[in-house]
């Protein structure tokens, strides 16, 4: 069996990979999640959630480092998706946004995170 390349199976070809690796955009913080946009640390855990739907996250954990910049694809409850072409991922948050003391904090993960002022 001998495969011929051809302009039209090429563009089959491209027709089917390209969205694969297309880029979702961000979604903007929905207004009830407004809680969730800002700056937060934890132990070995930063999250920076703008209100454009972009995120910046840096973990560290023994044996890798990560520091990403990813895109919200949005809520589901109070946990929300990210992601980067094919790419997704969840933050599972166990406890949103809320006051503690003089400080909003959160659970990401399973870490406690509070919100820089």
């Amino acid at each position: 069996m001998s495969f011929k390349l051809t302009f039209k199976s090429v563009l089959l070809l491209g027709a089917l990979v390209v969205p694969l690796f297309a880029q979702a955009d961000p979604q903007p913080i929905p207004s009830d999640k407004r809680a969730y946009i800002g700056e937060w640390k934890g132990k070995d855990m930063e999250l920076n959630i703008a209100a454009s739907g972009k995120l910046h996250y840096k973990r560290k954990q023994p044996g890798k480092n990560l520091d990403l910049n990813v895109d919200m694809l949005g809520f589901n409850g109070d946990n929300f998706d990210v992601g980067v072409g094919i790419i997704r991922s969840t933050f599972v948050v166990s406890k949103p946004p809320h006051q503690d003391d003089k400080k909003m904090k959160m659970t990401v993960d399973g870490v406690e995170l509070t919100k820089a002022e």
